[in-house]
């Protein structure tokens, strides 16, 4: 049979670790946390005109229907596009004039989610 490994008295040799016994914990824990300086409050931006029109469309999509978003302001159009695709669990985009256009007719459930992001003023278009 292999001879077995036993132990001995001697010391290993270099421990990685014998660098870390010199400090202590207490050290540790009354350190400073290094933390990122807390800017301050960004101003929000504006994302929707003084009104939101929204209104549903046929004309121009295949004859299928969709439903059309007018009012959010260009800087927040992509952020307000990705939030309502989320939400609402539909396909949107943004079209080339800054209309939300969503697939299908959901305007109720459109105007409900501009609600809840605090819109000013929703008008139900035709």
């Amino acid at each position: 049979m292999a001879d077995k490994i036993k132990p001995t008295d001697k010391p290993l040799g270099h421990s990685p670790f014998a660098a870390l016994s010199s400090l202590k914990l207490s050290d540790a824990a009354n350190a400073p946390a290094t933390t990122k300086p807390t800017p301050k409050a960004a101003k929000e931006r504006p994302r929707f005109g003084e009104k939101v029109v929204v209104r549903t469309e046929k004309k121009g999509h295949g004859g299928k229907t969709v439903t059309v978003v007018q009012g959010v302001l260009p800087n927040a159009g992509d952020e307000i596009t990705s939030a309502l695709k989320k939400s609402l669990g539909c396909g949107a985009r943004v079209d080339d004039d800054g209309d939300i256009v969503v697939q299908g007719d959901l305007l109720e459930r459109v105007i409900a989610f501009f609600q809840a992001q605090g819109a000013p003023k929703i008008v139900r278009g035709s």
